[in-house]
């Protein structure tokens, strides 16, 4: 309860208890009976305190507020679909059936496939090589979608693409961001826009584990075991890339620690092993936006302020901005694999492999 509320409650209570601890019944007409008149005009300010405090309450419960916006109420509504862990209920499969499972992106496929393995078959949304921020469904996804049993997002606004496609297909009630139960980082403060970049972190993918785990346990529960069995095996190879994370990053001197990227991409990656985001050639957390000429100067201001020493681009990102920046300041490119996985059989062709490829670019870059 908010503070304004605790304060219209107790107001409210105090007056109708002073109004009622009065003696006698009220006589509340006008003009009053002969003889009462003094004690009816003395209470009756009481009555009206009581009645006035449970308006104020009634209001403040109510909000008070303008009424929302369409863009407002869209983003409310994204927040639910993209945080909230629907209840979902078995799934009656024949003989031989598997679940049919979709995740979005590439990275987010290949943590459900680490724990949902040949037991469910599983396509992704967006390719290898394609960048989250900027990918269009067809509609064979949309027909792909509809025949899932559940669709895995990463959740904390990162597929705002899904919207059109989930209205075409009738629904949102099989979609299940593994992000649930994350606390995002916001850009300017508590009320900002929520970071989607939760993966850069090995710690939210275990949370990302568990959150599967628990979906495919409960449409699939004759595997459940199996699911939790490969969910603790792959939870056990987190911790160990995590580990391995801070034996790398510990050759990079504190003075070094400083990331300049293509979006605001590392932030859960700085906050967890100590580096600090100094700056972003694209404004903001999405790829789609573009900086000013005057947000160009003040950042090749930053780099020459701070000697910063490299600039981190995603493969999925157009660098031109980025190698203008680093021709003008004389700092490095520095390629990372951040939205996307690499193609099979690439340097970062699993989540895993992606972390150990940008956490040895970072070091080697910074050290």
């Amino acid at each position: 309860m908010t503070k304004v509320n605790r304060y219209h409650w107790t107001s409210a209570i105090l007056s109708i208890s002073r109004w009622r601890s009065a003696k006698g019944s009220p006589d509340l007409r006008f003009p009053p009976k002969s003889g009462d008149s003094n004690r009816t005009i003395l209470r009756l300010p009481i009555l009206i305190s009581a009645i006035l405090s449970l308006l104020l309450l009634l209001l403040a419960a109510s909000g008070c507020r303008p009424a929302a916006t369409p863009v407002e109420r869209h983003e409310r509504e994204y927040a639910r679909l993209a945080d909230e862990m629907p209840p979902l209920s078995p799934v009656p499969l024949g003989e031989g059936e598997k679940l049919q499972v979709i995740a979005t992106t590439s990275i987010v496929a290949d943590v459900v496939k680490n724990i949902g393995g040949d037991l469910i078959d599983l396509t992704t949304l967006i390719p290898p090589g394609s960048d989250p921020h900027t990918f269009e469904p067809t509609p064979r996804d949309a027909a792909a979608v509809a025949k899932a049993h559940v669709v895995f997002i990463n959740g904390a606004g990162l597929e705002q693409f899904l919207e059109p496609l989930l209205e075409s297909v009738g629904g949102t009630e099989k979609i299940t961001s593994v992000s649930y139960g994350i606390e995002l980082r916001r850009l300017d403060g508590e009320h900002g826009q929520a970071d989607p970049h939760v993966w850069f972190d090995p710690y939210n993918v275990i949370v990302w584990t568990h959150n599967i785990e628990q979906a495919l346990g409960a449409l699939d529960p004759d595997n459940a075991s199996a699911y939790t069995a490969r969910a603790r095996a792959y939870e056990a190879e987190l911790r160990e890339l995590d580990a391995w994370i801070r034996d790398q990053v510990a050759q990079v001197p504190a003075a070094n620690r400083k990331l300049l990227t293509d979006h605001k991409v590392l932030g859960y990656f700085a906050d967890r092993y100590g580096f600090e985001q100094v700056g972003t050639v694209i404004p903001g957390l999405s790829t789609l936006a573009q900086p000013s000429a005057q947000e160009l100067t003040a950042l090749e201001d930053i780099i020459r302020r701070h000697n910063v020493k490299a600039i981190f681009v995603g493969t999925t990102v157009n660098p031109r901005l980025a190698q203008q920046i680093a021709d003008d300041t004389g700092a490095s490119l520095v390629f990372l694999y951040t939205g996307s996985l690499s193609e099979p059989n690439g340097p970062a062709d699993s989540y895993l492999s992606l972390m150990r490829y940008d956490v040895a670019a970072i070091v080697e870059a910074l050290k």
